[in-house]
């Protein structure tokens, strides 16, 4: 009866795990729609295709080495452990255990492969928002390898995998905590973008001659608003899919919990940017709007689990205010960032691990500071070395010309609207 209990119990923790995971792999829809409705028309094509060819190279890259790298695990060459040997081997370690079934996670190895590397991606769609309509697209890929392969990894491996930095210090000596990634995932893949985008360079035309910041509205708000809805119904099963099971009482509850908190703090973030918008500049910004949502929920994923829901509202209502004052600083230091990811994901994202320790009293703001700078010093330099050796190999900007057709022709060769710019 206890072995049918407990298998009963893997069955739903590893479909639940599953389940998170397929809505984190749809957010990669959400990154594509959201950047694509933010980007002139003519640099549509690319922008889509560098969103779909990433998730791609971001399964491939964790799978033949970045898993090891984080987890210490091999997919690639030991092949995927069974199903049944793990039931078998957990059934032995419950033998004796207080608390019965309802201890630890237990669920297939498989299904914790799978919710890793959607994640991977998750991190490296960030990039691409920051580095729209003047990058090539062979040098984006170039390093979406480097990045989900190595980068990501090793910093996912001093923090969720429980490695040492480089074997001089411990993360978890100093009680850090990042839930689901604010930091580990969003700050990681800002700090990413910053590097090439400081490399890369402003749109023509964006800044004018006497350092005035020129709007550059994107071609499709429909669009952009479809895809922030996607990101908000995905990062249900980011934040929830990260209690890692649902099989008991208790965790129940937490998932219950994480999911009212997610979108509570969604919710605060966007009114809050939607106000703050409104009294800055006079008019309802749908942008700020949209990316007050995204930072709401960047917020409270470093700690969804113990906030109240009026805390978790909060969190995130400051996540939008604070991002609206981050893209505005961001352009008047001349840093374009085409759909405000950097500010999204990563100002905010170190606003959320900051938050941490106003809920959760097992974390210091001292331990949370050392992990925000670990992670974003790691993936800044490392990323800034990359970004700069491919730079002198093959160049990573298109040319003056091409960035005026679009980069759609230029890398593409063909155009999403094509019956709206040709006669």
């Amino acid at each position: 009866m206890e072995n049918n209990i407990f298998e009963l119990q893997y069955a739903m923790d590893t479909f639940y795990f599953l389940v998170c995971g397929a809505l984190v792999m749809w957010m990669a829809a959400g990154f594509s729609m959201l950047e694509a409705g933010l980007v002139r028309s003519k640099n549509t094509t690319e922008i889509l295709t560098k969103n779909v060819a990433l998730f791609a190279v971001s399964c491939i890259m964790y799978m033949v080495m970045g898993y090891a790298i984080m987890y210490g695990g091999s997919y690639f060459l030991n092949g995927i452990e069974g199903g049944e040997t793990l039931v078998a081997d957990a059934l032995k370690d419950m033998a004796g255990r207080e608390d019965g079934f309802g201890g630890g996670a237990v669920y297939s190895s498989a299904s914790d492969f799978f919710f890793q590397v959607v994640f991977v991606a998750t991190a490296m769609s960030i990039v691409s928002g920051a580095v729209a309509e003047r990058m090539k697209l062979w040098a984006f890929l170039l390093f979406a390898v480097v990045m989900t392969g190595v980068i990501y990894p090793l910093e996912g491996n001093w923090t969720w995998g429980g490695g040492s930095v480089f074997g001089l210090y411990s993360l978890a000596d100093y009680g850090f905590s990042d839930f689901a990634g604010s930091g580990i995932v969003h700050m990681a893949g800002a700090a990413a973008a910053l590097a090439g985008v400081l490399l890369l360079g402003a749109r023509k035309g964006k800044y004018g001659p006497n350092g005035e910041v020129r709007a550059i509205p994107g071609a499709n708000l429909p669009l952009a608003t479809l895809g922030t809805f996607i990101l908000w119904m995905g990062w249900f099963g980011f934040n929830g899919g990260s209690v890692l099971k649902l099989g008991d009482i208790a965790n129940a509850n937490s998932v219950a919990m994480v999911f009212l908190n997610t979108n509570a703090a969604a919710a605060g973030g966007l009114v809050a940017a939607l106000i703050l918008a409104r009294a800055l500049f006079g008019k309802a910004d749908l942008t700020m709007a949209l990316n007050g949502a995204l930072a709401g929920l960047v917020a409270i994923t470093a700690e969804p689990s113990t906030p109240t829901a009026l805390e978790a509202t909060l969190i995130g209502a400051i996540g939008g205010l604070i991002v609206v004052f981050s893209i505005t600083l961001l352009d008047k230091m001349k840093i374009d960032d085409p759909v405000g990811a950097i500010s999204v994901h990563g100002v905010v994202g170190f606003w959320g691990l900051m938050a941490v320790p106003l809920t959760n009293s097992g974390t210091t703001f001292v331990g949370q500071l050392i992990g925000a700078g670990t992670i974003f010093a790691w993936v800044f330099v490392a990323s800034f070395i990359v970004w700069m050796v491919i730079k002198m190999i093959m160049g990573i900007r298109i040319s003056e010309e091409e960035e005026y057709e679009g980069a759609d022709l230029a890398e593409c060769g063909m155009e999403a609207y094509p019956e709206f710019t040709k006669g």
